[in-house]
């Protein structure tokens, strides 16, 4: 279940100035990446500069035996945001083709890992997260790793609003992976796989009307390369920022809307 409150180590998070989150990352990163990289997490970013020291940082406080790399996409950004990423001691690359498939693919291709994590500029991640994401794919028979997220409160909207939102939401997903398609549950701010596979299914290119994401699952799956696990251990829970959902009108118009398109014939 998520957690009706903020844990500890966000409210901790937010207290930090630029500066000291700047001085943070670069210097557990140092730790985190240990020679050659076993997981490249991926981050694209367009004009992130309010958000984007909250993943490096969090990112970089996980807690793990393997070697992990963080490389961040500057996707156009008219910003601070790839100052702040160097700054942070991580590393930032280009991508001038617009939108977050070629800005996922060009990171896929600059990574030097095994596992691929797909993350998100505007969310925060736990300090158990790579751990709890990557062992799955350890086994062979696994495919991909996907797990679940949980809103950061914004505005003069309460934390409990949107746990409730989160949990009529997942009523939903529920539905889809055992009707539908599971694959229409993964996320790009939640994800994790095998790079040399996923160069092999094209990558992110998926057809009109669908994402990058789920399609990814759908390709890797139907290849043969495994299942879909999904990771419910809140040790792979992330946090984000509620923009999705003002984008759409709110919670309660953003819900109608889900319901509408998983229920409804050719939504």
């Amino acid at each position: 279940m998520r957690p009706v409150i903020l844990p500890g180590y966000i409210t901790q998070l937010f207290g930090y100035t630029n500066e000291e989150k700047i001085a943070r990352t670069r210097q557990q990163y140092a730790t985190l990446l240990k020679g050659q990289p076993e997981v490249t997490v991926v981050i694209p970013a367009y004009n992130e500069e309010a958000n984007i020291l909250n993943p490096l940082l969090s990112i970089s406080a996980n807690t793990t035996s393997r070697s992990v790399e963080i490389i961040v996409v500057n996707n156009n950004c008219t910003d601070n945001t790839e100052p702040l990423a160097l700054a942070a001691g991580v590393t930032c690359i280009r991508e001038t083709t617009k939108g977050v498939t070629a800005a996922r693919t060009a990171g896929l291709h600059a990574a030097r890992g095994k596992y691929i994590l797909n993350a998100d500029a505007d969310s925060i991640y736990p300090p158990t997260w790579i751990d709890a994401m990557i062992p799955p794919l350890d086994d062979n028979t696994v495919a991909l790793t996907y797990g679940m997220f949980a809103f950061l409160p914004g505005g003069s909207k309460a934390r409990f609003s949107y746990f409730v939102y989160e949990h009529m939401a997942d009523m939903l997903r529920w539905y889809k992976r055992n009707f539908k398609e599971e694959a229409m549950n993964v996320y790009g701010c939640n994800s994790g796989f095998r790079k040399e596979q996923c160069l092999q299914v094209d990558a992110y290119q998926h057809p009109p009307g669908t994402n990058e994401d789920g399609w990814l699952a759908v390709k890797l799956r139907n290849k043969g390369f495994g299942r879909l696990r999904k990771v419910y251990n809140n040790k792979a829970l992330v946090w984000t920022v509620d923009r999705h959902l003002q984008n759409d009108g709110g919670l309660l118009k953003a819900l109608v809307m889900r319901v509408k398109q998983v229920i409804l014939p050719g939504k």
